[in-house]
């Protein structure tokens, strides 16, 4: 089944290659398309640019969401369930695919899609874009031209029936789902399911990043949502003491001190992570420091550093043991 549609759009053409089932689904703003896709250029080889299969995950695009490459809402806005179909679209429509490309190719690698754009308007990033870090994408972006995209839709579902993510979400969503999140690693934690907690607690603090994004630092807007940010960050961090993950408190710790250096819970956090990992010194500083911030945690610090100096002790005798052993093993 080969026939060929013009989709009122100028530039594009549109063949299907294998009929779908059913009516053409009903979209809304948030509606959520999953799908394949492959990406060639118009020459005669009809060179492949990207294949999502090849990548091992089909790709998703939230309608009414400002999707960098506009023209494939329109596309599989006109395509039934089960539908695999082909489109060729001309210069006009391609001129964004390959950042769009190049965020895809960075997450299939496991790295950040964002990574090395600077905090900017679109129109400032646009001067960031001298190169993507893939030779024939420089080469699209150099010289935009008409693309073929063959796409496979799989399911489109409607904002109620997923579960949206952060990214995905207006402000209100994300201001309204921070106290859900909040009170469900809360419920989490007194069942000691400390990861499935931290997850919880970690994607609050994401949506609170993404609007502190859009805020002037230390400004009124930025400073009420970081009020929020901090007690979510410290319930992390509680919950990687319990899962041994000392050296990842270290470093939210540090970071949370670095903006407010008066807080006394984060120095215990952090006093405690150094201590597991036998950094004695600064462990004993960060807990003189909770004692001076927060007298009413003296009697805590008091119990930790005893613990502290009782495991230190154990620890060079152990030491001064296993080196002996050694030494005389090498003298025998």
């Amino acid at each position: 089944m080969e026939e060929t549609y013009l989709l009122n759009v100028e530039g594009v053409k549109k063949k299907i290659l294998h009929g779908g089932q059913g009516e053409l689904p009903k979209l809304q703003d948030g509606s959520k398309f999953t799908f394949h896709f492959q990406t060639l250029k118009d020459d005669f080889e009809r060179t492949v640019i990207d294949d999502s299969r090849e990548a091992g995950m089909p790709m998703e695009i939230i309608v009414g969401k400002m999707f960098k490459l506009e023209i494939w809402e329109t596309l599989l806005s006109s395509m039934r369930i089960g539908e695999v179909a082909e489109f060729w679209c001309d210069a006009i429509h391609t001129g964004m695919y390959a950042l769009v490309s190049r965020g895809m190719r960075r997450i299939a690698e496991g790295r950040d899609p964002l990574e090395g754009q600077k905090h900017r308007c679109g129109m400032g990033n646009m001067f960031d874009y001298y190169s993507t870090g893939y030779e024939d994408l420089d080469e699209l972006q150099r010289t935009p031209q008409p693309l073929i995209f063959i796409m496979e839709l799989f399911r489109v579902e409607d904002p109620s029936a997923y579960k949206r993510d952060t990214w995905a979400m207006s402000k209100e969503e994300k201001l309204a789902a921070v106290p859900v999140l909040h009170s469900e690693g809360n419920r989490l934690v007194l069942r000691r399911e400390f990861a499935e907690a931290a997850a919880k607690y970690q994607e609050a603090v994401i949506c609170l990043r993404n609007l502190q994004a859009k805020e002037k630092p230390w400004e009124e807007g930025w400073l009420k949502l970081e009020s929020l940010v901090t007690p979510l960050v410290l319930n992390y961090c509680q919950c990687q003491l319990e899962l041994g993950e000392y050296y990842e408190v270290l470093e939210h710790t540090t970071e949370l001190l670095q903006k407010h250096n008066d807080n006394a819970k984060a120095y215990f956090k952090r006093a405690k992570a150094h201590a597991a990992v036998w950094n004695e010194r600064e462990a004993r500083e960060d807990f003189q420091r909770v004692a001076h911030l927060d007298p009413s945690m003296a009697a805590a610090v008091k119990k930790e550093l005893k613990q502290l100096g009782e495991r230190m002790r154990k620890k060079h005798v152990e030491d001064r043991k296993r080196y002996q052993g050694l030494f005389q093993s090498g003298q025998g």
